[in-house]
This record gives structure tokens, C-alpha cells and sequence, in this order.
């Protein structure tokens, strides 16, 4: 079996809030209790919504509260050529084509696109370039499953969830979907744990993965955290950023909320102090199931 190497992929659309420090300390533990690797890659391929010096502020952010990550962080603004050549590809195996239909058609599909734009043979504007129509990859009727290594067996059956997905969106810029596979799959990665928020995005990624002949990696979907209102914790609401001054303190309230309970004695304890005993301590099992909120 391959040596596990996992990553903490955030967008740089603001500082770190407890929400993402969280899920950034899931996926840290979960690869060093298994000797693992662990990545950090910038999701910056967005920027209409990215904020200016985001990047380096949840860099900083992550090194202040000892999650240290293996290597060079990976920048998706610089692996623009990686996707057009992975549209090129899509397209040689006849797998995408050019959808026109306007923003009120698609709200009036609710979110499961009919495949109308089908029968188009050519893309119709160049990948990364802005034009009046996005790039879809046509899906197939088959089941897709997967062991969750928090959640257990899911499955999706695409048609009937999303249908044809986008790839290269109507302004040019390259989709989640496939960035975030074609990334995993070059930087090797074979574990990923995060926010069960992307549940419904793992059989998507899956199904790209298998179109493009990678190994999908393991996923794992942990509770994402909620506020008093009961919504996801989130830079779009406003999530305050983390204090800066108290990473020992930000730390032990995390490991509190993924199940491990922090003896008195590392109270106010070292951030590398906390870190180590947590990966002594970490099992995926100890996660809480059901919705968390934020203490």
C-alpha cells in the first residue's frame, strides 16, 4: 500500500475561522497517526473572490498553530496548463461539450442539469477564456460508491443528482471539481479528510478520476461546524478569523469538538505539546456524529 499522503486545501477568500482550523487539525492528525504525509495547496483559482494577502495569512495562520505541512505549497493559479490539457483530454475521449443555456433555464432545473446542450460536438471558446458558454463533461447513468472512512458506504448516482457538470465555468475559470481532482491526483494524494459540506462532490471528483485514468483518493467526511443558528461556519458568513494570540487555546477547543478530550494536565499546554498527545490520541471513531456547534 502506498504511503499515506493527505492535504488541507483552503481557498484564500479570507483568514482561517474556527471552522477551517478544525477541519485543517482533522486532516493534520489523521495523517500524522498514520506516519503519513501532509500537504497544504491554495485554492486561488477564483479570484473575483479571493481577498488580497489571504493566502499568506492562513499560511501563517497554520504554522502558528503548529500544523507544519511537508513541502512547497502547491498554487492552482500556477497549474492552469494541467487543466487545459485535462479538458483536452476529456475532449479526445468525447466526454465534454459546450453548454449555452442561460442562468434562468438552469435555476428553473434545479440543480440537475437535463443534458439540453448535448448534441453540440465542439467546445465552443478555449479553456480559460471568457465567453458565453461554460464547459460540461457528460456523466453516465451508473451508480458511483465509495467507503467513507467516517460515514461508511455512500452512494450517488450522478443522473439523478446533478447530471452533466460543469468544468470551466461561463467566465473562463476553471471549476472546483476539476482542479481539486486533477491537483489530488498529481500530488499523489490517497487520503482526504474534510467537511461532510462536500459530501456531494466526492462522486463527482470519483467519476473524474476514473475518466482520466487516476486512483481516486480515500475520502473522509467529518461534521462541519455550525454556529447558533445552525448554519455552516463560513468566511461567506462572516466567520470571525481565529485569535492569534491564544493558538494553544484555538487548538485544545478543536481537539475538544472531534471527540478527544483534553486532560487537565495539557491544559495551557504547548501547541507541539497538545499536537503530540492528540496523535496519540486520534481515532476517527471518536468523532462525533450528527451536526457540531461551536462552543
Amino acid at each position: 500500500m502506498a504511503a499515506y499522503i493527505g492535504r488541507f486545501a483552503p481557498s484564500p477568500t479570507g483568514a482561517l475561522h474556527l471552522g477551517s482550523l478544525y477541519a485543517a487539525l482533522a486532516s493534520y492528525l489523521d495523517a500524522r497517526a498514520n506516519n503519513g504525509q501532509w500537504l497544504v495547496r491554495m485554492e486561488d483559482i477564483d479570484p473575483p473572490r479571493e481577498v488580497p494577502g489571504a493566502a499568506d495569512t492562513i499560511l501563517k495562520q497554520l504554522d502558528n498553530h503548529g500544523l507544519h505541512w511537508h513541502g512547497s505549497v502547491l498554487y492552482q493559479s500556477q497549474r492552469l496548463t494541467a487543466y487545459r490539457d485535462a479538458i483536452d483530454a476529456l475532449e479526445n475521449l468525447e466526454l465534454v461539450y459546450s453548454c449555452q443555456c442561460t442562468r434562468s433555464r438552469l435555476r428553473s432545473l434545479n440543480g440537475v442539469y437535463d443534458g439540453h446542450c448535448r448534441s453540440q460536438q465542439n467546445l465552443s471558446a478555449a479553456p480559460g477564456t471568457e465567453s458565453l458558454a461554460s464547459i460540461r463533461i457528460k456523466i453516465s447513468s451508473a451508480k458511483i460508491s465509495w467507503q467513507d472512512l467516517i460515514h461508511g458506504r455512500c452512494t450517488d448516482e450522478l443522473a439523478l443528482t446533478c447530471g452533466d457538470f460543469i468544468l470551466v465555468r461561463r467566465d473562463g475559470l476553471f471549476a472546483y471539481q476539476l482542479a481539486v481532482s486533477i491537483d489530488d491526483a498529481y500530488q499523489s494524494i490517497n487520503h482526504v479528510i474534510r467537511g461532510d459540506d462536500l459530501l456531494d462532490s466526492t462522486a463527482r471528483q470519483i467519476y473524474l478520476h476514473e475518466q482520466l485514468g487516476f486512483e481516486a483518493p480515500r475520502y473522509g467526511h467529518i461534521p462541519v461546524l455550525k454556529d447558533a443558528q445552525g448554519d455552516k461556519l463560513s468566511k461567506q458568513r462572516f466567520a470571525s478569523s481565529i485569535e492569534a494570540s491564544n493558538p494553544g487555546g484555538n487548538i485544545e477547543h478543536c481537539l475538544t469538538l472531534l471527540g478527544l478530550s483534553v486532560p487537565a494536565e495539557l491544559s495551557n499546554a504547548p501547541v507541539a505539546q497538545l499536537l503530540d498527545w492528540a496523535t496519540q490520541q486520534w481515532s476517527r471513531s471518536t468523532i462525533p456524529n450528527g451536526t457540531l456547534a461551536e462552543r
